[in-house]
């Protein structure tokens, strides 16, 4: 295999500042439904989630969007997790969405801020049960002997929960990252991408300005 002969054109429409919502929750909310409604896009909602740890050393993982309103992008997590311990200590998040099939990408910088107990909780029992049982289930993140032993940690949690509703775990959290800078790219042809990105004023604003691909 040649990597440096594997490559294509983009050929999708193009980006304009003309186009473009003055607010960017806006321009993403429309760009996520394009991507919900382009049924070859596979989990529109999968991002990928860039945090930084004691050491200075970055690590990455796909998680799923869950919620987004004008105050941030939300997902949840094992608190013990890789990228719980990582906020802990460093708060700043990067979040990417790569929507290959239609030639776009976004990518959110911010800071993320754990959501309430409350808020929590609505959103895990809200679960299908199998996922609130694996939450219990899995220490995220922790070595594990085999998938065995982590299919009868599962089975353990069945029985133990077989009866009335499935509590939330102290060690299962969210994030709402709020976004100080957005970015909008669209491929173009001959490599000459289109790009945008939208900085957070002090007074709230949202000033946008086109980079160069």
């Amino acid at each position: 295999m040649k990597l440096d002969e594997i490559r294509r054109e983009y050929v999708q429409d193009g980006l304009r500042r003309e186009a473009l919502k003055d607010n960017p929750i806006e321009q993403f909310e429309i760009w996520l439904q394009q991507a919900v409604d382009a049924k070859f896009t596979a989990d529109p909602t999968a991002m990928v989630v860039a945090t930084v740890d004691a050491q200075g050393q970055p690590s990455q993982r796909i998680v799923l969007l869950k919620n987004l309103d004008q105050n941030g992008f939300v997902f949840f997590t094992n608190t013990g997790s890789k990228k719980a311990q990582d906020l802990a200590i460093n708060n700043k998040i990067s979040l990417h969405f790569p929507w290959h099939a239609i030639e776009r990408q976004v990518i959110v910088y911010g800071e993320a801020q754990p959501l309430s107990t409350a808020a929590v909780a609505k959103y895990f029992l809200s679960r299908p049960k199998e996922s609130q049982l694996a939450a219990w289930a899995s220490q995220q993140s922790r070595p594990v002997s085999s998938r065995q032993a982590l299919m009868q940690t599962f089975q353990n949690m069945k029985s133990k929960f077989a009866k009335g509703d499935i509590p939330l775990p102290d060690f299962w959290g969210g994030y709402s990252v709020v976004p100080h800078k957005i970015e909008f790219w669209q491929g173009g042809e001959h490599r000459l991408h289109d790009r945008f990105m939208y900085v957070k004023q002090p007074d709230g604003s949202w000033s946008i300005e086109r980079l160069n691909p």
